[in-house]
């Protein structure tokens, strides 16, 4: 009687040792079944939205993000290298990479704006409002063109070096103020410590940077009025102590 128990429980005792074994087994085979779901079509990329572009067009940032349509969404997409690739371009700040089930990718980025155009002998380097080098170009916008400034150094998505420090910064900031006051200076040229911003081609005004700086507001009042008499020719001089004269003849 003890003997015939003693088999039974060895055999038990085999029997649970199997168990583990079984368990392992079919965790693998749910693991490799669930690999070729997730490597199956059904997980292939199907389209690719884009937001938040302003200057890219949707495909140029999909070219930029080396995704592709066909490829799998799971295995093949890496947001990561995805987002590095695209903050290498000087005009993408920020960049996010979302993986839509099934088959959908969304890139959102935020992009720097074309602000101003420096004048560098023939060609023109293109910076954002900060001072950021966005690109270098033959031709200039149709946005503000900086002249007279001396460059330091150029480079992509680097700030703007200029040899007088103080003339780029401040004229940033004289185009920062007049943003909200619906006044636009097409060009803006320097010479020694004086500015001439240009609103029309043969209408500027003229003054340090801290002086044109600190009397918009009455410039503005100024250009209003001789808009509204068809003036549209002449100097707007900003004396030391603010005081503005208007002279109808220009250099």
């Amino acid at each position: 009687m003890s003997t015939y128990e003693g088999t039974s429980g060895r055999k038990k005792k085999k029997r649970r040792k199997s168990r583990p074994f079984l368990w392992l087994l079919i965790i693998i085979l749910l693991i490799a079944g669930a690999v070729m779901v997730l490597k199956s079509s059904l997980f292939n990329i199907t389209s690719i939205l884009v937001e938040g572009n302003r200057y890219y067009t949707p495909s140029q940032v999909i070219e930029l993000s080396g995704i592709e349509t066909g490829r799998n969404l799971i295995f093949d997409v890496r947001s990561r290298a995805v987002r590095n690739r695209l903050l290498e371009s000087p005009y993408i700040i920020t960049a996010k990479v979302e993986k839509v089930p099934m088959g959908t990718v969304i890139i959102k980025i935020d992009e720097r704006v074309e602000y101003a155009a420096v004048a560098d002998g023939e060609r023109f380097i293109i910076i954002d409002r900060e001072g950021t080098v966005l690109r270098i170009a033959d031709a200039a916008p149709e946005i503000t063109v900086l002249e007279g400034m001396e460059i330091a150094e150029a480079v992509e998505g680097k700030p703007l070096k200029a040899q007088q420090t103080y003339m780029l910064t401040g004229t940033l900031k004289i185009m920062a103020a007049t943003e909200d006051m619906d006044l636009y200076f097409k060009k803006i040229y320097f010479s020694s410590a004086v500015v001439r911003a240009y609103i029309y081609d043969k209408y500027y005004c003229e003054g340090t940077p801290d002086g044109i700086l600190g009397n918009l507001k009455a410039i503005k009042e100024l250009v209003t009025s001789h808009f509204m008499q068809d003036i549209n020719k002449g100097v707007i001089k900003v004396g030391t102590g603010g005081e503005l004269f208007f002279d109808p003849k220009i250099d």
